[in-house]
């Protein structure tokens, strides 16, 4: 399947080159690019995995991107390495001379489940597989792992303090799938029409528009910028099983 199909149709005209009115920050969030783990099935976590050949490339795809269609006055990265590094590539492409680390942006801590391979996940640690499918949002997972709820807080409130201090201005944001999970329900609400949550592919671009309380969705897992550079639509992470 081309990677365009994954891509939202919904743009604001705000979107790109331009100016952004000074009662919002337009945040564009970025899933980091793909690691070895992710392509393998093993669940990360706050395990600290780097990005494989494919990754770099869809990373150096997407600031390409970013550095021809937005005015990016600053970037925020997960202190993970597969999202910092993503990060210091579109900083490079933009022309920015740092990336922010925030421990908030990191992935959901998966406790007992981390490093292993998902599909045997059930059979190796059933009481922490057990915990990670539970619907209970308040559910965490054995061995130091976070709730569903805990991830929410944490992820929400640190995107809020980030885009206050950005109004009138376009930011990048990258982080991880199941961050950028808890980032669409707390929106999810004003989602594009015929968009839905879906897979959150690597390297894929979200953009927020955040005003004091106020969260919208303005464009949703967009990959067209993979079209050319190739990904693997069978790597495991981005959906509701991925860490």
């Amino acid at each position: 399947m081309a990677a365009s199909s994954f891509a939202s149709s919904h743009f604001s005209n705000s979107e790109g080159f331009g100016r952004v009115p000074s009662d919002f920050a337009e945040v564009i969030v970025v899933r980091h690019g793909e690691t070895m783990w992710n392509a393998c099935g093993k669940i990360q976590g706050h395990l600290d995995i780097e990005l494989n050949d494919i990754g770099r490339q869809q990373a150096a795809a997407v600031a390409d991107r970013l550095s021809k269609e937005f005015s990016v006055s600053a970037i925020y990265s997960s202190d993970l390495k597969r999202a910092y590094d993503t990060a210091q590539i579109i900083a490079k492409s933009c022309g920015l001379p740092e990336v922010k680390k925030d421990a908030r942006l990191r992935e959901r801590n998966l406790g007992d489940l981390q490093g292993l391979v998902f599909r045997e996940a059930s059979k190796l640690n059933p009481k922490a597989y057990q915990a990670f499918v539970s619907p209970k949002t308040d559910q965490e997972v054995p061995g130091g792992g976070e709730s569903l709820d805990q991830l929410y807080d944490r992820a929400t409130s640190g995107l809020e303090e980030i885009a206050a201090n950005h109004k009138g201005e376009q930011i990048v944001v990258v982080t991880h799938g199941g961050t950028l999970r808890a980032l669409y329900e707390r929106a999810g609400h004003s989602a594009p029409k015929g968009s839905s949550q879906g897979k959150v592919l690597n390297t894929s671009l979200n953009i927020f528009h955040l005003s004091d309380c106020r969260w919208v969705i303005k464009r949703w897992g967009d990959v067209s910028h993979l079209d050319r550079s190739g990904f693997l639509e069978s790597g495991f992470g981005g959906d509701r099983h991925s860490g």
